[in-house]
């Protein structure tokens, strides 16, 4: 007789060779209608923003209806699984500032990007960036902070999550405090060296407002 853990592993295998990954019936028609970048994209963006101490997984947040950034990337990780990508992470660092998550996907060998974000330009991207270098670098001019500071440092990616699936990264209902751990523990490359950033001048104002454009005051 096989013993209780031997079992739970087996179901899940059998879950994720059906497809559902153990998501509930309801989520998963959510994430399945989701079959482009572009409606995952526009799906994260309905979501509500919150500032919380937060790991939701997946089905937690498509519940909830809301997250930040780390939860809308892993939502869109989670609907372009289910729609046959792997789901990867880019992880972006930054000083004085925030960290950024952008769920990844390719087309014809690029890469694009999909992503929640307070600020209007840290979202979205086209799947026409050779490297991962260049999509990180395309997030430079729109990534400040409050003071007009240009604050992004380095990147790390891809991560897959599929090495957390023990974890249950997608279903779980605690926090997945894996995923961030994951994505700290990944080499991070500098997008310049270290001289450069103290000649970064600050963020004009015109650009500073437009980036701030749909931006959701914390409290």
């Amino acid at each position: 007789m096989p013993s209780k853990g031997e079992g739970s592993r087996k179901n899940g295998m059998r879950r994720e060779r059906r497809g559902d990954f153990g998501f509930s019936a309801e989520s998963l028609r959510t994430l399945r209608a989701l079959k482009t970048p572009e409606r995952v994209q526009r799906f994260i963006d309905g979501l509500t923003y919150q500032y919380a101490d937060t790991a939701w997984s997946p089905e937690r947040a498509l519940r909830e209806r809301k997250g930040h950034c780390l939860e809308g990337a892993l939502v869109a990780a989670a609907a372009l699984r289910v729609n046959g990508h792997a789901p990867l992470l880019m992880d972006l660092e930054a000083v004085r500032d925030d960290d950024h998550v952008v769920a990844l996907y390719r087309e014809r060998g690029l890469w694009g990007g999909i992503a929640k974000s307070n600020f209007a330009g840290l979202r979205f991207r086209a799947p026409i960036y050779r490297t991962l270098r260049e999509l990180a670098v395309s997030y430079f001019e729109h990534y400040y902070n409050l003071r007009g500071e240009r604050t992004l440092r380095a990147y790390a990616g891809p991560v897959n999550l599929a090495r957390l699936d023990r974890l249950h990264w997608m279903t779980a209902e605690e926090d997945v405090w894996c995923v961030p751990e994951l994505l700290i523990a990944a080499r991070h490359y500098p997008l310049f060296p270290h001289g450069v950033s103290r000649t970064l001048p600050r963020l004009d104002r015109r650009s500073f407002q437009a980036g701030m454009h749909g931006w959701v005051k914390h409290g």
